[in-house]
C-alpha cells in the first residue's frame, strides 16, 4: 500500500490503495454530500492529497483510517461551503424577488429531498466526533477503521455509535416535532443517500 515517499512513485501501490478504499470513499462522500457528482470530485481530492502526502511507514498510521478522515472533513468542508452559498443566494433573492427559479414538480422527488435535507440538517447540528461515526459507519466502514479515523480505541466505537445515534434522533426530533417514532427511526438509523 501507499505509505511512503519512496511508494509514491509506485503506481502499483496507489492502484492497490484506490482499488480497496474507492468504493468506501465514494459512498461516504455520497452519503455526506447526496450528490453523486461531488461525491465523486471529491473522492478524486481525498486520492490526490495521498498522491502528494502519503503516509509515513511506521507512524502507526491506517491508510483506511486516513482515507476515510480526508474524506470526511472534505464532505463536511463541501456541506459547509453549499451552506453559505444557499445563504448567500438566499439573500440576494430577498434582494431580487421577480427573479425565480421552477423547481422540480414530482411529489415523490420533494418528499425524498425534504427528508433527506432534514436528516442532514440533523446530523449537522452534532459533534464533529458523532457525524464522522455515524456517516463511517453507515457507510459501511469497519469499527477498526472508523477507530484510525476518529483516533480511538476500536473498544469504544460501539458506544460512541449509540451515543451517536440517540443525540441523532434527538436533534431530529427537535425539529420536527410533529415526526412519530417510527419515522424517525427509519430516517435516523438510514442516512439520506440520493
Amino acid at each position: 500500500m501507499l505509505t511512503t515517499a519512496r511508494d509514491a512513485g509506485d503506481e502499483a501501490a496507489f492502484e492497490e490503495a484506490f482499488r480497496c478504499h474507492y468504493p468506501t470513499v465514494y459512498r461516504v462522500l455520497l452519503r455526506l454530500t447526496g450528490s453523486p457528482d461531488e461525491a465523486e470530485d471529491l473522492a478524486q481530492e481525498v486520492f490526490l492529497r495521498l498522491l502528494q502526502r502519503p503516509l509515513e511507514r511506521g507512524s502507526g498510521a491506517n491508510l483506511g483510517g486516513w482515507l476515510y478522515r480526508v474524506a470526511s472533513n472534505l464532505g463536511f468542508n463541501a456541506l459547509r461551503a453549499r451552506r453559505r452559498g444557499r445563504s448567500r443566494l438566499l439573500r440576494w433573492a430577498r434582494l431580487e424577488p421577480a427573479i425565480t427559479t421552477p423547481l422540480p414538480d414530482p411529489a415523490l422527488d420533494v418528499e425524498r429531498d425534504v427528508a433527506a435535507t432534514t436528516v442532514r440538517a440533523a446530523l449537522a447540528d452534532l459533534r464533529e466526533r458523532d457525524r464522522t461515526a455515524l456517516v463511517l459507519r453507515y457507510s459501511g466502514v469497519s469499527y477498526a477503521e472508523i477507530a484510525a479515523a476518529l483516533g480511538v480505541q476500536v473498544n469504544s466505537v460501539g458506544t460512541i455509535l449509540v451515543r451517536a445515534e440517540r443525540a441523532l434522533r434527538e436533534r431530529y426530533l427537535a425539529q420536527n416535532p410533529d415526526a412519530g417514532e417510527e419515522q424517525v427511526g427509519e430516517r435516523a438509523r438510514r442516512l439520506p443517500e440520493r
